[in-house]
């Protein structure tokens, strides 16, 4: 890999920083059934190599554990690569976590049977390299399973809230494409033999207000937590206000919770 810009390397200590505000495991958990069913669709069998990349807290890192494979997960971040250890040894899994970079993954070529990443790798800033090394990775024939989200989903619509209080740096593009199918379709080309692209609906229900979630989400959730922090009061009070509200607008529920359908994308590829 080429030596990193003095802009990339920044934009990668940002991220890093963005991801270790708040504390994202409490947030994990709110998602942990979506991902659990997201690996047990894969089918996977005992003994496979699996590889979480962008692990996060190990979400999905722990089921496929518990189906028999030998799981390796990676993240960017120490505190959610702390966080995956603490919960494996709770549950006794022998599970090997490693900080990592998914633009430069520190395995082997063709070294795992699956390759996944739930919400994960979609935010690595330079799409083209890291599909480089989900591929470099992973065994020809193996699999290559990400979830995405949509622009078009709550989550899209979240962020592009969020890029109207501070834009993000130009040049760089959209976490969320990674949930556009003819965007996914042209990432892979030729270097897959076969590519199914499927919308899902995660279902959220919070047992809180829409008020009380997007204030959970300013505590615990570091991008919105760096953002409102990085406010004057004026602009703080009027992002809260709109954050508020498209939890509102999007809420499902009738009982005082807060319900609401998450969009994503989701991505699975056989390597040629």
């Amino acid at each position: 890999m080429s030596e990193l810009t003095s802009e990339m390397r920044a934009i990668k200590d940002k991220m890093k920083a963005v991801w270790s505000a708040g504390d994202f495991g409490v947030i994990a958990r709110i998602i942990e059934a979506e991902d659990t069913a997201f690996i047990h669709r894969l089918n996977i069998k005992p003994g496979s190599k699996v590889l979480d990349a962008a692990c996060g807290t190990g979400n999905c890192s722990l089921p496929a554990a518990k189906m028999g494979a030998h799981v390796t997960g990676m993240d960017l971040v120490p505190d959610l690569i702390r966080q995956a250890n603490e919960r494996a040894l709770a549950e006794n899994l022998n599970i090997k976590f490693d900080v990592g970079d998914a633009e430069a993954m520190p395995y082997g070529d063709n070294e795992f049977d699956y390759v996944v990443s739930m919400f994960g790798v979609m935010f690595a800033p330079r799409p083209d390299v890291s599909v480089s090394e989900l591929l470099r990775v992973c065994k020809p024939g193996g699999i290559i399973a990400m979830a995405n989200w949509t622009p078009e989903g709550f989550v899209g619509k979240f962020f592009k809230l969020a890029a109207s209080y501070a834009p993000p740096p130009p040049g760089l593009p959209a976490p969320v494409e990674w949930g556009n199918e003819i965007i996914v379709s042209k990432r892979f080309g030729s270097n897959v033999s076969d590519l199914k692209l499927t919308r899902c609906i995660m279902d959220m229900k919070i047992p809180m207000t829409p008020t009380e979630t997007a204030e959970h989400y300013i505590e615990y959730f570091g991008p919105t937590k760096v953002l409102y922090n990085m406010l004057n009061s004026e602009a703080r009070e009027r992002f809260k206000k709109d954050f508020v509200k498209i939890w509102e607008d999007h809420n499902i529920a009738s009982d005082g919770s807060t319900n609401v359908e998450h969009e994503y994308l989701e991505v699975v590829a056989v390597k040629k």
